[in-house]
């Protein structure tokens, strides 16, 4: 099951950045991966392998 899947691509351009900021700052990588990669492309590939612990709440629009 893919959480990340409804998406905007705002939304995902978001939580990559958020994580690889993260990554960059010294937090430990959800997955294999060489220290020397750009945390960028560990921050894709952790959202692609859906092991961020990053959730998305969203405002429902007002019923009348």
């Amino acid at each position: 099951m893919v959480f990340y899947e409804g998406l905007t691509r705002f939304e995902k351009a978001r939580i990559i950045s958020a994580r690889a900021l993260q990554i960059s700052m010294g937090a430990p990588f959800l997955i294999k991966a060489n220290a020397a990669s750009d945390p960028k492309d560990i921050a894709r590939r952790e959202f692609e392998k859906d092991v961020l612990p990053i959730t998305i709440r969203r405002a429902l629009p007002k019923r009348r």
